[in-house]
C-alpha cells in the first residue's frame, strides 16, 4: 500500500471511529490529518486535503481546539493561521476521556444527585424501585468517575501495567 492510500485510509477510518467517541466524522478526520502531518497545516490545506467547505473546516477546527486536541501554531512570515494536533496518542486518549467525562459523566452525576432527593413515601414500591435504580446507577457512575480520574492522572506505563494485571 502506498503512503497516499494509507493516509487516506487512516483519515477515513479515524473519522468513523471518532463518531463512537462523541465527535463528528469531519472533526475526527481533521484531527487524523493533523496527527499524521509532520508540519502544522492551514485551514486552506485542511479544506483541500479533505475536500470540505471553509465553514465546515472552521467550525470543526474550533471544536477540536475546545476539546484540547488541536492548537493554533504561529508560522513566521505567514499571515494565515496554522494548526497542529498532539502526536502522543496517550495524551490524545487522556484528553478525549477528560472531555467526555466533563460533557457526559459529570452532568449525569449531577442529575442522579438531584433524583436521589425525590420526595415521596420511601416504603412505596414504585418509589423504592426508582431510588434503588438511581442509587445503583450513581454507584457505578461514581466508580467510573474515580477510574477515569485515575487514568487521566496516570502515566502511560503505570496505567497500562496495572490494566494488564487485571487480565492476567
Amino acid at each position: 500500500m502506498k503512503l497516499t492510500e494509507a493516509r487516506q485510509q487512516f483519515i477515513s477510518n479515524w473519522g468513523a471511529f471518532g463518531t463512537h467517541w462523541g465527535i463528528n466524522r469531519t472533526m475526527a478526520q481533521i484531527h487524523a490529518l493533523l496527527m499524521i502531518s509532520p508540519d502544522a497545516l492551514s485551514q486552506d490545506d485542511i479544506m483541500a486535503e479533505l475536500n470540505i467547505s471553509r465553514g465546515n473546516a472552521n467550525m470543526n477546527i474550533r471544536e477540536l481546539i475546545n476539546w484540547g486536541l488541536v492548537e493554533r501554531v504561529i508560522v513566521a512570515g505567514e499571515r494565515k493561521e496554522f494548526f497542529s494536533a498532539e502526536k502522543d496518542i496517550w495524551k490524545v486518549v487522556r484528553q478525549i476521556v477528560k472531555e467526555r467525562k466533563k460533557r457526559e459523566l459529570e452532568p449525569m452525576l449531577q442529575l442522579l444527585d438531584k433524583l436521589e432527593n425525590t420526595e415521596g413515601d420511601k416504603k412505596d414500591k414504585h418509589m423504592k424501585a426508582f431510588l434503588d435504580t438511581v442509587g445503583s446507577i450513581k454507584k457505578l457512575s461514581k466508580q467510573a468517575d474515580k477510574t477515569l480520574d485515575t487514568m487521566i492522572k496516570a502515566e502511560e506505563s503505570w496505567f497500562v501495567g496495572n490494566l494488564l494485571k487485571l487480565f492476567k
